[in-house]
């Protein structure tokens, strides 16, 4: 087999295995929104990005990473049940499972 094939599936192979949800964060659920309230998942960290969808209490995420702008704290999040949707929420309104 061709080296450099093998050193491309290698390195194609290391990437998918960082990218899996269990080793790049950790679950949590939408809590403290309200009951006919949406948390707002923006695409950037503060409220001047604008919105991309409205996640009800009980949504479960994976919280990715998380930087502090403007004295509030938001976390990069992608949805349990759709991970290619990502974006971020104020931390005020994330819990453990």
């Amino acid at each position: 087999m061709n080296r450099h094939l093998v050193i491309s599936l290698l390195a194609l192979v290391l990437v998918a295995s960082c990218s899996g949800s269990g080793s790049s964060g950790n679950r949590v659920v939408v809590k403290g929104a309200g009951p006919d309230e949406l948390l707002k998942l923006r695409h950037g960290p503060s409220l001047g990005y604008k919105v991309m969808l409205g996640l009800p209490d009980g949504t479960e995420l994976v919280r990715r990473d998380c930087a502090t702008e403007m004295g509030q704290l938001w976390c990069r999040v992608s949805l349990v049940k759709a991970p290619g949707i990502t974006g971020y929420v104020s931390a005020d309104y994330l819990s453990t499972p």
